[in-house]
């Protein structure tokens, strides 16, 4: 809980605590390891929601079909094919098994799309150079708060698959950690909101091959500074990115952690990297 909210009448009320938490590909594709994970996020007490990427399953599947995958600056390229199979992925196979998952260790878990319930609605990339055709982005009004709250409310957990719509009858590819980041945003108005993107290294690193180099704050200042030495790796820019976004539009904590570390955080809060302005 924590004292930040001001009702009507001038005096503070409580907002109640709510955890958001984005999961990777590589924790995806480890059966091993997703299901520690999953026990240690069943184990959460109170307000949680679960955001996934997507793992090696949608490029396995494209090699099956035979459908070329085209990757430009680490971003995909999503044309017809390629999103009939990230959606096959994402928000079927990944996004039920994970819900299945919880399901058995007694969380009543609930999996979305964008486009169930019109919670997520984006727009189509708009690049002056590249057509990332059926890539979609959205931002902080881009969710329906009021339902996500509502299936809180219930005691259900949401479980966020990394797919979008615009209301138009098409469906868009959508980075995860922007998923999470503006879940996270629109809900900091009703909630005292925890960001922590998991993944597979221990937070922010000076070198990313070694743990020991792991920095403890990362503010906005530091973040570009890195940037300029060229010690952020490609994989770690998104993040980093959708975290700041997060920290400027009044999410109160955002940390980048090692995933095998979740259930320490939330006992001790001091893993990983914490993100601040």
């Amino acid at each position: 809980m924590k004292l930040n909210q001001e009702n009507n009448s001038g005096s503070q009320v409580m907002k109640e605590k709510l955890f958001v938490v984005k999961i990777g590909g590589a924790l995806i594709d480890d059966d091993v390891l997703l299901n520690e994970f999953l026990t240690q996020f069943s184990e959460i007490e109170g307000k949680k929601i679960l955001v996934h990427g997507g793992g090696k399953l949608a490029n396995i599947l494209a090699e099956k079909l035979g459908v070329t995958q085209q990757m430009i600056n680490g971003r995909r390229i999503t044309d017809k094919d390629t999103l009939d199979i990230v959606t096959m992925v994402y928000a079927g196979n990944i996004n039920k098994n994970i819900v299945a998952k919880l399901q058995h260790k007694d969380c009543d878990a609930i999996g979305l799309s964008g486009a169930d319930a019109n919670v997520i609605q984006a727009t189509k990339r708009n690049h002056p150079e590249i057509d990332f055709g059926f890539v979609g982005d959205i931002e902080k009004g881009s969710v329906n708060r009021k339902l996500i709250s509502g299936l809180l409310q219930m005691n259900l957990i949401p479980v966020f698959s990394a797919i979008t719509h615009d209301k138009k009858g098409n469906l868009f590819n959508t980075n995860a950690d922007t998923i999470a980041s503006v879940i996270a945003q629109a809900l900091s108005e009703e909630y005292d909101v925890e960001l922590l993107f998991c993944f597979d290294k221990e937070g922010v690193l000076e070198d990313v091959d070694h743990p020991e180099t792991l920095i403890k704050k990362v503010s906005e200042k530091d973040f570009y500074t890195l940037k300029e030495e060229g010690k952020l790796h490609k994989g770690i820019l998104p993040k980093l990115e959708n975290a700041l976004g997060a920290v400027k539009n009044n999410v109160n904590k955002v940390f980048l952690m090692k995933e095998t570390r979740l259930k320490n955080h939330i006992e001790n809060h001091h893993e990983g990297t914490e993100i601040c302005l």
